[in-house]
């Protein structure tokens, strides 16, 4: 269905989360459920994310982003074995169709595990040389509040395909969780033909999207007309999104569509998103015979294989997976040298 009124809908979370009767939950539910069906966005209020835990990150972010660069190189994701830290701007592959690499930098962080598990996906987080007040604090609330409410999208997306919210006790036991903190430069510092982020689309499942108020960027393309059109930045608005992994295992029900980033002020613009994905050993919960088996982990492993720090002999395991995975098919645990 083609997008009409180039902005997608807002749904209000307060009447699943807190309903005052049993239609209250049902709507939210269709209502998500339509916009995944028809557009793979939607806008959300009501989501508990307080005010103050998101104004805290974007303080966080500027603290980050405004470190010394040969600071920030220090905490190169390139040299953490659990693809943890700072990402340079120009760093990333460059996109087919792309002529020039995302004029972005970011920074990585995900479940605070004490030990790495091969290939990455779990262990611990990199942190800069701040006040934790000026940063860890802020980011880690904001990374716990989005860890909730990613499980909370899953639960009514599962709903909305007659499924059991408990259905997610199946593969989220030890979800995959990571964040990625981003800083686009101002226009004017930004090459001609160059984006903040090219047109792609997010690869595993829930995408959870804080846009800094007033700066938007975020294109969405119509998936019938191929046009781009803006999705506003709305204070205390957050913007969801369904991954590859989402429209593959439901059959295509659900949309991943493809999303870009301009940032068109001459100013820096921030933005957050949460990936909610499910566990590392997880394959399709919706079909058991899937012919394709390969599990999160290894998905993930593949997409982004290029850009883990990891040892020879892990490199050289089948499939991105350890020679010696538990009976949860998580591999077994690694100390962090």
């Amino acid at each position: 269905m083609a997008i009409d009124t180039g902005e997608l809908p807002i749904i209000d979370l307060d009447g699943y989360l807190n309903p005052k009767s049993t239609s209250d939950k049902e709507r939210v539910i269709t209502e998500v459920r339509d916009a995944c069906q028809k557009y793979g966005f939607f806008q959300i209020t009501g989501h508990g994310i307080p005010l103050s835990a998101q104004q805290g990150l974007i303080r966080g972010l500027a603290n980050l982003f405004h470190q010394p660069e040969e600071e920030k190189a220090k905490l190169s994701f390139l040299k953490n074995p659990g693809r943890r830290g700072y990402e340079a701007s120009g760093v990333g592959g460059l996109r087919a169709g792309d002529a020039l690499h995302d004029s972005k930098e970011a920074f990585y962080i995900g479940r605070e595990d004490p030990v790495l598990e091969p290939p990455g996906f779990y262990g611990p987080n990199v942190w800069p040389n701040l006040p934790e007040e000026d940063f860890r604090d802020p980011i880690w609330e904001y990374y716990q509040g989005t860890t909730v409410l990613g499980r909370i999208i899953w639960a009514i997306l599962l709903q909305g395909l007659g499924y059991s919210a408990d259905l997610l006790d199946v593969f989220a036991k030890r979800p995959i969780v990571q964040m990625k903190m981003i800083r686009y430069p101002p226009s004017s510092l930004t090459k001609e033909g160059q984006f903040g982020v090219g047109a792609h689309t997010d690869f595993g499942g829930v995408t959870v999207l804080l846009q800094q108020p007033a700066k938007a960027g975020l294109e969405v393309q119509d998936s019938e007309t191929k046009e781009w059109f803006p999705v506003p930045s709305i204070e205390d608005v957050l913007v969801i999104n369904c991954g590859d992994m989402i429209q593959k295992w439901s059959g295509g029900a659900y949309k991943s569509a493809k999303h870009r980033v301009i940032n068109k002020a001459d100013s820096e613009r921030f933005s957050c998103a949460t990936f909610w994905h499910g566990d590392a050993g997880a394959t399709n919960p919706f079909n058991a015979d899937d012919a394709d088996k390969d599990n999160i982990g290894q998905l993930l492993f593949k997409r982004f294989k290029s850009q883990f720090s990891l040892p020879k002999e892990v490199e050289d395991q089948p499939q991105g997976v350890a020679a010696h995975p538990n009976e949860s098919g998580i591999p077994q645990q690694v100390k962090v040298q």
